[in-house]
């Protein structure tokens, strides 16, 4: 069959399910497959307590739990649909009990995959359950702080100064070779120890540089979920490096600056709304707006650089940020895998304009930008 027989062939296998496989074949790919699994763990409610005439005997994957669900809806479904399949979910099946009772949530284990969840679904949420999920992201929040502080932190810190001392004694810059030499004194060559009387820490370089801006543009569709939680982790803790001036703006079809939120990444979450559409040059536009000293500025872009605006615009935009002067970074993902998912077309040509292009976790990102302001 051609591509729109297929096409068609594959809406109505999803529409029928399983029992048309002997009618319309083997029509699905993978997305299709992951489509009918999202379908299937909803509508095959409808068969009530104990049925599940579609899903008997199957070598499928073990079931998926709700915030599971709720992130591959998002992911494999266009806004339109997933509308109605969170309706439905909440109105008609009740399936996200866990996102709109207060006690059940607060019995559950906090996650990458929860805290996600709760930013797709917040704005259906009351105030009592909004109030419990806003606690939930904090605890999640607070583990990924202290996972990533000391690695985005670190490109910072400056280098140790092997010539000079210091008397602040910091683990990281204690020198193990000087400490021996200062201590064989009190060698004891029966027991076979040394007594440690006197630490030697070195003193540390500040690298002089003067303060640079870092613009980070963070796409709000669905997709860029994971990314959009690291973005604002390490925004904050830009935030509080003093040879950075950290702006902080999100966007979908409209532009929200949050730099204001910077250094308080739970109130960042808690105003990202998750999905919509995309307009990456208003994006780069308001970018623009923002750089004053294009020598000491880096717009750091994080997309799958899929435009739903016009694209002449978007890469006119990204020109004259590089041509201007300062630095253009496209991040397909910002993670703990850096493992994208992008349009490669439109990835290539902001290459051709003098852009960086990739994916990173937030301690490569820390040490890009720390290379830059040296």
């Amino acid at each position: 069959m051609d591509e729109g027989e297929l096409i068609r062939a594959q809406r109505w296998r999803l529409t029928l399910g399983p029992e048309s496989d002997d009618a319309l074949g083997p029509c699905l790919d993978e997305t299709g497959r992951g489509r009918d699994r999202v379908l299937a763990f909803l509508y095959d409610r409808e068969y009530g307590p104990g049925r599940n005439t579609r899903r008997s005997g199957s070598l499928d994957p073990s079931s998926i739990s709700v915030p599971e669900w709720i992130n591959q809806a998002s992911e494999l479904f266009p806004t339109e649909s997933l509308e109605r399949l969170e309706r439905d979910a909440l109105e008609r099946y009740e399936l996200a009990q866990m996102l709109a009772d207060p006690e059940v949530l607060s019995r559950a284990q906090p996650s990458m995959s929860l805290l996600e969840a709760v930013l797709r679904t917040k704005n259906l949420m009351n105030a009592e359950v909004l109030s419990q999920a806003k606690r939930m992201v904090a605890k999640v929040v607070e583990e990924l702080m202290k996972k990533l502080s000391a690695e985005v932190r670190a490109p910072f810190s400056g280098t140790r100064d092997k010539n000079r001392r210091s008397f602040a004694k910091v683990s990281r810059n204690f020198d193990p070779r000087r400490t021996i030499g200062l201590n064989l004194k009190h060698w004891d060559p029966v027991a076979k120890r040394m007594l440690l009387e006197e630490l030697y820490f070195n003193s540390r370089v500040r690298r002089r540089a003067d303060k640079w801006r870092i613009i980070i543009l963070v796409d709000e569709s669905g997709s860029m979920a994971s990314s959009v939680i690291h973005a604002a982790v390490t925004a904050s803790v830009f935030w509080g490096i003093k040879a950075l001036d950290s702006r902080l703006i999100i966007f979908d079809t409209a532009v929200v600056d949050l730099s204001d939120y910077c250094s308080d990444p739970v109130e960042t979450l808690m105003k990202v709304q998750l999905g919509g559409g995309t307009d990456i040059g208003a994006a780069l536009g308001y970018a623009l707006g923002l750089i004053e000293d294009p020598r000491r500025t880096m717009v750091v872009l994080i997309s799958d650089f899929a435009e739903g605006g016009p694209e002449r615009i978007m890469l006119e935009r990204a020109r004259a940020i590089v041509e201007g002067g300062s630095k253009l970074l496209g991040l397909a993902a910002l993670d703990d895998k850096a493992m994208p998912c992008y349009d490669r077309r439109m990835a290539e040509n902001l290459v051709r304009l003098g852009a960086e292009v990739g994916a990173m976790t937030p301690g490569q990102l820390a040490r890009w930008v720390g290379e830059k302001i040296r």
